[in-house]
Formats: structure tokens, C-alpha cells, sequence
């Protein structure tokens, strides 16, 4: 009995440290986006080939392909705006990999954006990586 509420701590104390740090790293890439700095918001994703991007124009692999997508959906400081998430639901998939489910806002000049994203997240090397990203419009 001991030993199972041990473990059931164990895995709440890893929950709260593991969505913290998540959390930190969406946050540090929000700031990044709002300050137009594109490079500094793709150091959170995964800089591997293996970088999967769903999005309304199809699949993008590839972590400069995503830049590029990205540069290219947003050309301009005027198309990036203000960027603000809602975080729905951060959980565990297993050891070392969550997924976080929540809403995008983007206040902007040339017309605001809200949507939806699903993101996967993987703990590589010490540091927590989008590996997975879904996101969809919907406006």
C-alpha cells in the first residue's frame, strides 16, 4: 500500500514538474513570436527531419520546411501580430512524451486568426521538443 501511493506521488510530482516545463517552453515561444523573432520560436520544435507539421495544406516534414512554411503563412510583423494560447489539456502519452491540446489567438493587423492545435511534445536530451504539431484555423 505504501509502495502504490509512493508511485501515485511519483507520477503527480513528475506531472506538475513535467506540464511546468512545458508550459515554460510554449510560453518562451509565444514571447518569440511576439517579438517577430521566428528563429528563437522554432528553437522549440524538434530540428530533425522527423518534425511532422499537420496543417489545413497538408503534411510539412521537416524542421526548415516548417520555417519556411511559417515565413511564408507569415510574411510580415503585421501577419504575425499577437499571438496568445489557451491550454486545454496537457497529459502524459507516456515517459518522457506529452501532448497538449489547447487554442491559438493572433491579434493582427491585417485580420485576426484563432484556431486549434494538438501539439507532441518529447523530452530529448534535457530539454522538451515539439516533435508533432496539428494546428487548424477556425475562423
Amino acid at each position: 500500500m505504501v509502495l502504490a501511493a509512493t508511485n501515485v506521488f511519483t507520477q503527480t510530482n513528475n506531472y506538475e514538474k513535467d506540464s511546468t516545463a512545458i508550459v515554460t517552453v510554449l510560453v518562451n515561444q509565444k514571447d518569440a513570436w511576439n517579438k517577430y523573432d521566428i528563429e528563437t520560436f522554432m528553437e522549440s520544435y524538434l530540428k530533425s527531419n522527423d518534425l511532422a507539421f499537420y496543417g489545413s495544406s497538408g503534411v510539412i516534414k521537416g524542421w526548415q520546411a516548417t520555417l519556411e512554411r511559417y515565413k511564408k503563412a507569415y510574411p510580415s510583423e503585421a501577419h504575425f501580430g499577437i499571438l496568445n494560447f489557451v491550454f486545454n489539456e496537457i497529459a502524459p502519452i507516456d515517459e518522457g512524451s506529452y501532448y497538449v491540446m489547447g487554442e491559438y489567438h493572433l491579434t493582427r493587423p491585417v485580420g485576426d486568426a484563432n484556431g486549434i492545435f494538438m501539439l507532441i511534445l518529447k523530452k530529448i536530451d534535457g530539454e522538451w521538443k515539439i516533435i508533432a504539431d496539428t494546428s487548424a484555423s477556425t475562423d
